[in-house]
């Protein structure tokens, strides 16, 4: 068992008020609880890994290059490896997700990508 008290667990901030907390995982699927401020969006990419966003709190925009769907709370959406999409809070307040990937990642996908 390898248990992660949340206010432990590896955080990181890629932008102001877009904090990433690193959950429980493995090389197989991780976990990553995350908050965005009103109006923040994720730059559009892709990662080889599938991805579950579920939504905990506010809304969340989900937009990849031909549809976007709007999760409210505990409303979730599948994205395919390698599919182009970005993550925006719509929403007048805080938003908070958690985004389940497999195979599982780092934090490195963020800070060692390049622009």
């Amino acid at each position: 068992m390898r248990p992660v008290a949340f206010d432990e667990a590896e955080s990181y901030e890629p932008d102001e008020g877009w904090r990433r907390v690193s959950m429980a995982g493995s090389d197989r699927f991780s976990f990553e609880w995350f908050e965005k401020p009103p109006g923040h969006s994720s730059p559009t990419h892709d990662h080889e890994n599938e991805q579950v966003c579920l939504c905990l709190e506010g809304e969340l925009t989900v937009a990849t290059e031909g549809d976007s769907v709007t999760l409210e709370k505990n409303d979730s959406v599948l994205l395919e490896s390698n599919e182009p999409h970005r993550v925006e809070n719509t929403g007048d307040e805080r938003a908070v997700g958690l985004d389940v990937f497999a195979p599982g990642r780092s934090f490195d996908f963020w800070t060692d990508r390049e622009e």
